[in-house]
């Protein structure tokens, strides 16, 4: 019985690392239990073929504490000649019953959110910053503190 145990186990970790294989980088970082609205999560991508294209994510584990149904991002790309894209993105993060969106079997969830398409056609470093811009509805000044995300990850797949 042992033996069928440890044949299945190997069995489901084989099969995790084949379904990740265009996975070239995806980090997270916490931000504790609320994200504070002057917290930059940053992230250095690895060197990248740049004759590939590449499928970016932004990833976040938020729980039940997670207050909205949507959420705003400012996600910015510095490229290695100075030049700095900045992007604000809206992403739907619960259902119309207000149940969160994600995958997870928990109230923890992981919401793998498409930023963009690219080319790193110039050598050299990269660089991505995140930060959240949630406001309550009628009113100017961002959320201070984002109940309910507890990281935020950045994702490079290949299209290869």
């Amino acid at each position: 019985m042992k033996i069928k145990s440890s044949i299945l186990f190997l069995l489901v970790i084989i099969l995790f690392i084949s379904c990740d294989e265009k996975r070239v980088f995806d980090e997270y970082k916490s931000v504790g239990n609320a994200w504070h609205k002057d917290s930059i999560v940053a992230f250095k991508l690895p060197q990248l073929d740049k004759a590939k294209k590449y499928n970016l994510y932004v990833n976040i584990r938020d729980n039940n504490d997670y207050p909205f149904n949507n959420l705003f991002l400012i996600v910015s790309m510095e490229q290695p000649n100075k030049k700095i894209l900045v992007d604000t993105l809206e992403y739907q993060m619960a259902n119309p019953d207000g149940t969160l969106m994600g995958d997870g079997f928990s109230d923890v969830k992981e919401s793998k959110l498409f930023y963009s398409q690219k080319q790193f056609n110039l050598k050299g470093d990269y660089k991505v910053k995140i930060q959240h811009a949630v406001r309550q509805s009628g009113k100017i000044a961002g959320v201070e503190t984002l109940n309910g995300i507890t990281e935020v990850g950045f994702r490079v797949e290949s299209l290869d």
